[in-house]
């Protein structure tokens, strides 16, 4: 579903975001990236959106090379991902209903499935009761709990989450990581960059470990859950 071939990333003023990067998601797979700040990880995932261009190699997603797109182009291939980013990027002047809603109108989605479906995603993260609420009246976690609806809204083949639980109090983080693994068992390609390293390795499939740009470790997610220079680096152990 995903492959990135030897991509490198190198910005207007030299520095380089990513080097050399080989990473390949099978359908259906939950792969993990952990890396400290600076290694790359948001670089990696605008690469994946399409929001940058790499200066070498390839990704392909779901059997498309997005280098060979245009701009009309772009927003289908978007219609296929859902997207969680660590600054939510919710619609501030509609409602929570309209925020999840949102995600099927622009697929063209028949009025009475978005009305079907909508209640269902609230009630799944937890704003059954809020729908009628703005964003600016949440608090941080639901604000990301809404944006994990709208993500999941489409029924996406593919979701991508950039650090979904940042700054959340411990009970949402709890909340979060049991939506992605239902998410995932579902049979959703996930991949997720996530500094909690112990939740994420507990529950992913496969796992990268990116430092400074490069791929120096990767693996069956359990065996990075206990090598010794994984926990050193990355649990605190």
């Amino acid at each position: 579903m995903i492959h990135m071939n030897n991509v490198t990333k190198v910005y207007p003023n030299g520095s380089t975001g990513v080097e050399n990067i080989n990473l390949h998601i099978n359908k259906g797979e939950f792969v993990f990236i952990v890396g400290s700040s600076g290694s790359g990880k948001s670089t990696l995932m605008k690469l994946l959106l399409k929001e940058l261009d790499p200066t070498e190699g390839d990704i392909i997603i779901n059997k498309v090379k997005t280098n060979e797109l245009n701009r009309r182009q772009i927003p289908y291939l978007r219609r296929n991902l859902g997207v969680v980013f660590q600054d939510f990027r919710l619609l501030p002047n509609k409602t929570v209903y309209e925020n999840v809603a949102f995600a099927m109108r622009v697929i063209e989605a028949p009025g009475r499935i978005i009305r079907r479906n909508v209640p269902a995603v609230l009630s799944l993260v937890g704003l059954g009761q809020k729908g009628r609420s703005y964003p600016n009246q949440l608090s941080g976690g639901e604000q990301q709990m809404l944006a994990m609806g709208r993500a999941l809204m489409s029924k996406p083949r593919i979701i991508l989450m950039d650090e979904p639980s940042m700054g959340l109090s411990p009970i949402f983080v709890n909340e979060i990581f049991d939506i992605i693994k239902e998410v995932s068992e579902s049979g959703t390609t996930v991949l997720l960059v996530e500094q909690n390293a112990k939740k994420a390795l507990s529950i992913a499939d496969r796992a990268y470990v990116l430092e400074t740009g490069s791929i120096t470790l990767e693996g069956k997610a359990d065996d990075l859950l206990h090598d010794e220079s994984v926990q050193k680096a990355y649990l605190g152990e």
